[in-house]
């Protein structure tokens, strides 16, 4: 496994990138918008990404997502869409410490004009089994337990990880990739709203235990999964990726092996490139 860094974008939390655009986004619900063909423009030489359009996710002062995970689904809003639907979970909810919101995900509708990109909140998931010992929480409680949602566009897939600070493992759930026009009419969020149940679980198992989970995404199989903070000894950065299929990590790689200390925050892949950044906005790009 190697990295390169390959320019610098905002600081900020997970993100995804679809047709050649880089979405980066803030724990207060903005994004960024970079377009990746940019970084060909300079020739070899290294340089920082401009944002070409930046906007706020739709009903944030609602829901207050803190976009800790972030993936792109394969199912479109509307037929013609640019961008299929996109999947970013609320986690803990800093703006609103009486309203924690374990287990939530919103899903959002781009649309772009030229360089102006706006969003749509379509629908809001919900884990229903929060509260449940023998599922999602432990006994006594968790120090994080909220989970990260993570969109599998490839077998039409949502799959939702937690940690379990009691049993020190990390559940991982399979559902079902939901019809964005599925749930009841909720008055606050003013969009469908849909339960995921016990009985909805299409796969569950247990795996290694993550410190502090952060952004995550899909690909060929295997859930990539970041962790840790930066210069912290107990909780350092670390890339596992997960293999749905046979239930075991397959890798664990600890980035400080790779000249790399700050807290990481962003993963996913295009055109077979897999895009890494961290908390502070250094991009690379990683290979297997």
């Amino acid at each position: 496994m190697k990295i390169k860094k390959i320019s610098k974008i905002t600081g900020g939390q997970d993100g995804a990138v679809y047709n050649n655009f880089l979405f980066r986004f803030t724990e207060d619900g903005e994004a960024f918008v970079y377009d990746l063909r940019e970084l060909h423009e300079g020739g070899t030489e290294m340089h920082e990404l401009t944002a070409v359009s930046s906007f706020y996710l739709d009903r944030r002062n609602v829901l207050n997502p803190h976009s800790n995970s972030v993936s792109f689904g394969n199912q479109f809003y509307c037929p013609g869409d640019e961008f299929p639907l996109l999947y970013t979970n609320v986690y803990n909810n800093y703006a609103d410490k009486t309203q924690t919101l374990p287990g939530v995900c919103c899903v959002y509708r781009i649309q772009r004009e030229n360089k102006v990109f706006s969003t749509t909140l379509i629908q809001v998931l919900e884990i229903g089994f929060v509260e449940n010992e023998s599922y999602w929480k432990s006994p006594g409680g968790d120090v994080r337990p909220y989970g990260n949602f993570v969109a599998d566009a490839e077998n039409s897939r949502l799959h939702v990880f937690t940690m379990r600070d009691a049993s020190h493992t990390t559940e991982y759930f399979s559902f079902e990739l939901p019809d964005c026009f599925l749930g009841n009419d909720n008055e606050v969020y003013g969009v469908k709203h849909l339960t995921l149940d016990v009985d909805d679980i299409k796969e569950h198992f247990s795996c290694d235990y993550h410190h502090y989970i952060q952004g995550a995404c899909f690909y060929k199989g295997g859930i990539y999964s970041l962790e840790g903070f930066s210069d912290d000894e107990n909780n350092q950065p670390v890339l596992r990726i997960i293999d749905v299929k046979t239930k075991k990590q397959r890798l664990y790689k600890n980035l400080r092996e790779l000249g790399l200390n700050e807290e990481p925050e962003f993963i996913d892949f295009a055109d077979g490139v897999c895009y890494y950044a961290d908390n502070p906005g250094n991009l690379y790009v990683i290979s297997f």
